[in-house]
């Protein structure tokens, strides 16, 4: 059985940054796809960021340059650097693996249980 933990985030000003982890525990986690999404009040949840097996990465058009995904494989932790923070970043940040379709779909077979990101202006 797979587990993921995310932890991380917190209440931060416009601007600032913020970095998200998620521990993964169970299988092959370097063999994993692994993806961040979000999911702000009265909101659907949407995609933003993702990571591939060999470390490719596909990011939402609205934290492109400003996040970055990345994995260490060696603590089995998925990271998400989140930069130049906006208030319409607030939302509950979510990691997920093991995709049952396109990675930007929220079709994901595991769920972590989230954490909050708050973006005061």
């Amino acid at each position: 059985q797979v587990h993921l933990g995310e932890s991380g985030g917190g209440l931060v000003q416009r601007g600032g940054s913020l970095k998200l982890s998620c521990v993964v525990s169970g299988g092959a986690f370097s063999m994993y796809v692994m993806a961040w999404f979000r999911q702000a009040p009265g909101k659907e949840r949407e995609f933003v960021a993702a990571i591939m097996w060999k470390d490719m990465a596909y990011y939402a058009d609205s934290v492109k340059g400003r996040f970055t995904i990345s994995r260490d494989n060696a603590k089995n932790t998925l990271y998400l650097q989140m930069n130049s923070l906006k208030p319409e970043d607030t939302a509950v940040y979510y990691c997920a693996t093991d995709p049952l379709g396109n990675y930007y779909e929220g079709t994901y077979d595991y769920w972590g249980q989230g954490t909050q990101v708050t973006v005061s202006s």
